[in-house]
């Protein structure tokens, strides 16, 4: 008996799927992007004015990729932490992250435990066939409660509910798994309440604030009570740390680094509560050491090969972009020796340059925009900066996807958009994810980008 091969079927495209039940969704139910927008707006999801997604799809990922994710991103947060241990020990690796002498005297505070970052977040570019990292957030990151939120409004979409009849749909329950880690680290410290007293710390009127409120709702409802409070409400008697007259147990420390450096006096009830070990702060001041954009300098310049195993330094060779602080030296680039000014002139269209320590994409220049004598201004400028070092850093291949745009109300556009696709890391574990889509090189919400909720999906087995 002959055998007949059957044909095979193409496996569903979950983004296609996903836009041929919208386009028949929408002929049915034409004013849903309007109550989308409302919903967003009644949960504070908005920057501004705007809302945080004028998108109508989520980004999808698949098991296998999160598997990719989960392995690069947890070696990397746990590299973030050895890094950290070890540039306390080592002055000559410490120099190298070429922190202030404030920010140093802060690093080296004793935090009453280990870890230096209990929430982190890296920004990268996944594809088919490459995961590259651009940048480590070794400080308390921010996204997080809108992202659960921002899910859970797209879950209850009249698309999702056919999608899921094709789809197995996973979200991520990041507020939970925050709380969770944050307990951790207070149990680490040496605290012992089961439910100790959160103090969620930024200053009044920052625009995440609204974020703030979406997380105290969730950690309350889970049973620990939480108070918001800015830095300059914050009060010290030498015991304990007052806040909203009551005494915390755990700061949630949002409020930065760089602000507590430049306004010492307004954050000095917190200063001193954490020299005196009588609260547990997460993320501690050490986690500065990981976060500056130096620290992937660190990982690839051949000279700290040491630190690592052979393992890793191949995975970092893979999936971290090859960095180095803007300096007139001489350095290796894979092996091989250059000048390194030299270089960076010649191989403009391959390379960018930003601020080591800086935010929102602020001060970034990409080469490969920029013509021969505005990439030597910026130059000129990075060397000559007061205010800190600059790093170089090699392009990465980007991922690019065609996303239903809202512009306004009764209008729908299909964008072809940037995906910068950023796990959160609490204690090294990789939890879920921000997920920002940007039509220009720069993916973040100061630069007019916008964020979309990120799932993980499988096609059900029929």
């Amino acid at each position: 008996m002959t055998s007949v091969a059957m044909p095979s079927v193409a496996p569903l495209d979950p983004a296609e799927e996903w836009s041929s039940i919208l386009k028949s969704t929408l002929m049915r139910m034409p004013a849903l992007p309007e109550v989308l927008f409302k919903r967003m707006r009644k949960a504070r999801l908005t920057f501004g004015n705007r809302v945080h997604c004028p998108f109508l799809r989520p980004f999808f990922l698949s098991p296998e990729d999160e598997e990719r994710v989960r392995n690069v991103a947890e070696t990397i947060a746990e590299l973030g932490e050895r890094v950290a241990a070890a540039a306390l020990e080592d002055k000559n690796l410490f120099v190298q992250f070429h922190l202030h002498p404030e920010e140093e005297r802060l690093a080296r505070m004793h935090a009453g435990y280990g870890r230096a970052s209990t929430a982190s977040r890296l920004d990268a570019f996944l594809l088919p066939e490459s995961l590259k990292f651009a940048e480590y957030n070794g400080e308390s990151p921010a996204g997080l409660g809108y992202a659960e939120t921002l899910a859970e409004i797209f879950h209850e979409l009249p698309v999702m509910g056919r999608f899921e009849q094709k789809f197995d749909v996973q979200s991520y329950p990041l507020s939970a798994k925050l709380l969770e880690a944050l307990v951790m680290s207070y149990a680490d410290w040496g605290g012992t309440s089961k439910s100790p007293q959160i103090a969620i710390v930024d200053w009044q009127g920052v625009p995440t604030w609204s974020e703030f409120e979406i997380l105290q709702a969730r950690f309350e409802k889970m049973g620990v009570p939480t108070v918001i409070a800015d830095p300059r409400d914050l009060e010290f008697d030498g015991k304990s740390l007052i806040a909203d007259e009551k005494k915390i147990d755990l700061v949630y420390r949002r409020v930065l680094i760089n602000d507590i450096v430049a306004r010492p006096d307004e954050c000095s009830a917190l200063v001193r509560a954490y020299a005196a070990n009588a609260v547990c702060v997460a993320n501690t001041f050490r986690c500065k050491i990981p976060h500056v954009k130096a620290f992937f300098a660190v990982l690839t310049d051949e000279q700290n090969g040491a630190l690592f195993s052979h393992r890793e330094r191949e995975l970092i060779k893979l999936h971290v972009p090859w960095t180095r602080v803007l300096a007139d030296v001489n350095t290796a680039h894979y092996g091989e020796h250059i000048e390194l000014l030299a270089f960076i002139r010649r191989e403009r269209d391959n390379l960018v340059l930003k601020p080591s320590d800086e935010y929102g994409g602020s001060g970034v220049t990409l080469g490969w925009e920029t013509d021969e004598a505005a990439w030597d201004a910026a130059i000129g400028r990075a060397l000559s900066a007061k205010n800190g070092v600059w790093i170089v850093q090699e392009r990465i291949p980007i991922r690019r996807e065609v996303f239903p745009y809202v512009p306004q109300i009764g209008k729908l556009e299909f964008r072809d958009m940037l995906v910068d696709f950023a796990p959160y890391l609490f204690r090294g574990k990789l939890c879920g994810y921000l997920t920002r889509l940007s039509a220009t090189g720069l993916a973040n919400v100061t630069s007019g980008g916008g964020q979309v909720p990120a799932f993980r999906v499988s096609p059900r087995a029929h």
